[in-house]
């Protein structure tokens, strides 16, 4: 397997060759994050803090989203769209809404979650199992409503 990092360089030289501009600023972006937490913490970035940056990357751009269209500027929801295509090719493949109905299911069980309050608890043990593999705030929804 390819290590992710070595995927993103290969995306980027893509990008330059192919003149897509979308591509060489969002892979430069991310580029960008990774060498910053290899010099401000003096280690190689693991393929968690990468998935962790892109995570990040994809909810500000949806957060510009939000923003851009209460706004009525579809030029910068475009853009911020286009970036994070760009970004989800990284990503390993999502849960099905099924697999994460089953694991929703499963973790409410197994912290004897019975109303809101339990919501911290739920969140807690499915959060190492979904690790970038689904938006926390969908799952922390699906999980607030199921719980009474």
């Amino acid at each position: 397997m390819i290590p992710l990092r070595a995927t993103i360089n290969e995306a980027f030289k893509n990008a330059m060759k192919n003149r897509d501009e979308v591509g060489k600023r969002t892979l430069s972006f991310l580029n960008a994050a990774i060498r910053k937490i290899e010099v401000d913490e003096r280690r190689d970035a693991t393929e968690t803090d990468i998935l962790e940056i892109i995570n990040k990357g994809i909810k500000q751009r949806r957060e510009t989203i939000a923003a851009a269209e209460t706004q009525s500027r579809a030029d910068i929801a475009d853009a911020e769209r286009a970036e994070i295509t760009v970004l989800q090719q990284f990503l390993p493949t999502q849960f099905t809404e099924a697999e994460l109905s089953d694991l929703v299911n499963a973790a409410i069980a197994e912290a004897g979650a019975t109303s809101k309050k339990d919501l911290g608890k739920v969140m807690t043990l499915l959060k190492p199992r979904i690790a970038s593999r689904a938006d926390g705030g969908v799952v922390s929804k699906l999980v607030g409503s199921r719980l009474p």
